[in-house]
């Protein structure tokens, strides 16, 4: 399983305990909030998909959004890099 951190400057800490009584727990709600939204958007958008051609949906949401082929942020910022590079068409 992942791990991350975050470092915030002297400044950015006491900015951050004027809205919130532990840091580490703002941190890792605000982080697990945008986790759920896009997990939500992937199911969804994979039912769509499922259904769309005939078939079922099974498993759990993470089993759903494991199995799922998605674009990355950063595959889709290639992507549109090389899209700006070819100019238009």
């Amino acid at each position: 399983m992942p791990s991350y951190t975050v470092t915030l400057t002297d400044a950015e800490d006491k900015a951050l305990s004027v809205i919130a009584i532990s840091q580490q727990e703002w941190i890792d709600n605000a982080v697990k909030n945008r986790c759920r939204i896009s997990k939500n958007k992937i199911v969804a958008d994979e039912i769509t998909r499922i259904r769309s051609s005939g078939g079922t949906v099974s498993g759990t949401d993470d089993e759903i959004v494991m199995a799922a082929t998605v674009e990355t942020a950063a595959e889709r910022e290639t992507r549109l890099q090389a899209e700006m590079a070819d100019g238009p068409e």
